[in-house]
């Protein structure tokens, strides 16, 4: 069945875009796991990226950083 098309999805009218109903969908996922399952995906969460700043049409040194795929 096809649907109508005149409802939008519901985390566009909550005013959230899909990445973050998404991260707010899987970390409440992971939340309601039991240990050791928890520990597991907790360390999962974390990712790990590079920033470089570009000068005159040139990369600088590139700074690591680690963050989590949260809000």
């Amino acid at each position: 069945m096809a649907s109508s098309g005149a409802a939008g999805p519901f985390w566009r009218a909550a005013g959230m875009t899909y990445v973050s109903y998404s991260n707010k969908c899987a970390s409440m996922m992971r939340n309601c796991l039991k240990e050791p399952h928890r520990t597991e995906a907790l360390e999962r969460e974390k990712v790990h990226f590079s920033i470089s700043k570009w000068v005159d049409g040139k990369p600088e040194k590139p700074s690591i950083r680690e963050g989590t795929g949260g809000d």
